[in-house]
Formats: structure tokens, C-alpha cells, sequence
């Protein structure tokens, strides 16, 4: 015997499969399954030149908020591996990729981040420009 469908009051059943409508943040499930929705949060009092690069920002950020999370973790993975095994102007054109991306993300979250959080942006960014020089001289 086929098992009833067990309906909210007043609620009617949905047919064969379809999807609920609306916000998925608000149906059941855990939070951190929730993905951000696309808002451009500007910097209060930024300069004209920080507003604009946050708007242009916000839609290649609203495309890697909606990847699976292993995708980017992946692919900078990748780029790093191949930075440090190829030698030369191609490896080192995989890490300047690298840290072209984590640069606009020290960027972006410049302002909202202590003292201690930017002298370690700082020198991340700097052991990137010295691993960049190393492999291209490589």
C-alpha cells in the first residue's frame, strides 16, 4: 500500500517533484546551506574609485558564492600546484594568478578587517610577489 502525503494545513500537496518556491534560506534545513543573495554592500564613506570596484566585484562574487564550495579551493589548488612545479614564465604566470585573486580579495575586505588580519594580508601578498620573482627566474 503507497504511503499518504503528509500536508501542512491548509497547504495544498505539490505534484510529482517540483521544487518549493521562494527564498531557500527560509525553508527547512541547516543555515549553512543557505547561500548569499546578490547585494552590493558598499563600504560606508568609500571613495568613488573602492564603490565602483565593489559593483563591478559583486557579480563575479555572487558567481563564486553560488559554485560549489570545492570548486574555487580546487582550482587555486591547481594553480598553485602547477605555479611550483612548472618552472619558468608559465609557473609563475600560475602564481601571479593566484595572487591577482587573493590581492582583490584583501582588497575587498580591507575595511572590515582588524590590524592584525591586514598585516597578515600584507604579508601574504608579499610571499606571493617573492614566490612569483623566484619562479620566473627559475
Amino acid at each position: 500500500m503507497p504511503k499518504r502525503r503528509q500536508t501542512r494545513a491548509g497547504v495544498r500537496p505539490r505534484s510529482g517533484g517540483q521544487r518549493p518556491r521562494g527564498n531557500p534560506a527560509s525553508r527547512s534545513g541547516s543555515a549553512a546551506d543557505a547561500r548569499p543573495a546578490l547585494a552590493v554592500p558598499l563600504t560606508p564613506g568609500a571613495s568613488g574609485t573602492r564603490q565602483a570596484v565593489e559593483r563591478s566585484s559583486a557579480r563575479l562574487l555572487f558567481f563564486l558564492a553560488h559554485l560549489p564550495r570545492w570548486v574555487p579551493m580546487v582550482v587555486a589548488l591547481g594553480l598553485l600546484i602547477t605555479g611550483f612545479v612548472v618552472p619558468g614564465l608559465f609557473g609563475a604566470a600560475a602564481l601571479l594568478l593566484v595572487a591577482i585573486f587573493l590581492g582583490w580579495l584583501c582588497y575587498l575586505s580591507w575595511p572590515r578587517i582588524n590590524t592584525s588580519g591586514r598585516a597578515m594580508r600584507v604579508l601574504a601578498m608579499a610571499c606571493m610577489a617573492v614566490l612569483v620573482v623566484w619562479q620566473a627566474r627559475r
